[in-house]
């Protein structure tokens, strides 16, 4: 159910003020340490911010989709990091089982996820599988009461300190493509279960990444989401229509505070006797930057509202993504270039950020998937209007 509009406002300005008065001041630490404060992680976890989308009756927010994406535009104004935290419980580490699994999967989990005491993550990318979902390689072979599991998974974001994994295997080895697969619950002490080092990445210090590696993982037969086979594919895609409007919002909300920092530098900064802010070909930098962040903020409102009346989002999706992504790109790059030479060093912010901000073209779905998931869409659109 839908917050009344002020009981949002008040959540908003709550999130604004911790973002304000707890990240940003932590975020030099955070890229200096590679890691997130304890401090901060149980200030998350008071405020409910593992929880905003979980359903209410398993003690989380309930949030809709617009409410969701209106409490991201806020978090998202500090480093990455700290939404990578908290966002693989509120999507793509929760929601399989929030829409797909059986009535036991979501007692045993969902109030678990949804107070922060464990951290989900979302086992879908492989070695020679990234964003061609349907080519899932790991194995989940039945034997009994159980599936043995077997495969790498790569660049699984919060692998480090998840305490249960939503792990995609082909359980029909004869099926190819996307029907043979289904999706999993795997608890982290499940033996056979491992991870690889953390990686080192450009940028989001504070938001760790590694292999998980499945080695004659047995689980039991109830760890199937949905207790269906062959649907873990569909599970994915509904998880990331969601996800991808998560990080679109996330990608508005870093571009916004950007640009308050370009602003407020260029407005404060002198050259030739007067402010940054005075110069014309400056200007133009900051007038592209207000219409990338207003045209994605809108496009990700727009997709929220459909997704909430229970339309089907998946271009809408894809669209608000892949824009709020190169747009925030653009952003940033302004936002160095306007700082010269100090944009190049780390005690500005700036250069951090623009690093931050690379990594939202990337995951969840490359812009260049992005571009084909919206130009098939388009192209079957076509012919179905032309009766072909």
């Amino acid at each position: 159910m839908a917050m009344d509009p002020d009981t949002l406002a008040q959540l908003c300005a709550t999130l604004r003020r911790f973002v304000d008065e707890q990240l940003i001041p932590a975020e030099a630490e955070v890229a200096e340490t590679d890691a997130i404060p304890e401090r901060i992680v149980a200030g998350m976890r008071e405020l409910g911010l593992f929880g905003l989308t979980a359903p209410e009756e398993y003690g989380g927010l309930g949030l809709t989709m617009e409410e969701e994406v209106m409490a991201i535009f806020e978090l998202g104004r500090a480093a990455p990091a700290f939404r990578s935290m908290f966002a693989t419980n509120v999507g793509i580490g929760m929601q399989g089982i929030a829409i797909d699994g059986t009535p036991e999967q979501k007692a045993k989990y969902l109030p678990r996820l949804a107070s922060g005491e464990l951290i989900g993550s979302f086992a879908l990318t492989e070695p020679d599988v990234g964003s061609d979902a349907g080519s899932v390689k790991a194995t989940a072979r039945r034997d009994g009461d159980f599936y043995v599991l077997n495969g790498t998974k790569r660049f699984i974001t919060n692998a480090p300190h998840a305490g249960l994994f939503t792990v995609m295997a082909r359980t029909d080895p004869g099926q190819k493509g996307a029907a043979g697969v289904s999706a999993f619950a795997v608890e982290r002490d499940t033996p056979g279960l491992s991870l690889g080092k953390p990686e080192k990445k450009m940028g989001q210090q504070g938001a760790h990444v590694c292999d998980v590696i499945l080695d004659d993982c047995r689980v039991p037969v109830s760890a199937l989401i949905g207790g269906v086979e062959g649907q873990g594919f569909k599970t994915a895609m509904k998880v990331l229509d969601k996800g991808r409007l998560h990080i679109a919002a996330a990608c508005v909300g870093l571009a916004e505070r950007i640009i308050d920092d370009m602003l407020d530098y260029a407005v404060a900064r002198r050259q030739f006797g007067r402010p940054l802010a005075d110069f014309q070909l400056l200007q133009a930098m900051f007038a592209d930057s207000r219409a990338d962040a207003y045209a994605a903020r809108c496009m990700v409102l727009d997709a929220a509202r459909k997704r909430d009346d229970g339309r089907d989002v998946g271009v809408e999706a894809s669209c608000a993504k892949m824009f709020a992504s190169e747009a925030v790109g653009r952003i940033a790059d302004r936002n160095v270039q306007v700082h010269g030479g100090n944009g190049y060093i780390r005690e500005y912010r700036a250069e951090q950020l623009y690093r931050d901000a690379r990594l939202f073209r990337i995951y969840e779905g490359t812009t260049q998937i992005q571009q084909i998931i919206i130009a098939k869409a388009m192209a079957a659109e076509a012919r179905a209007r032309a009766g072909l």
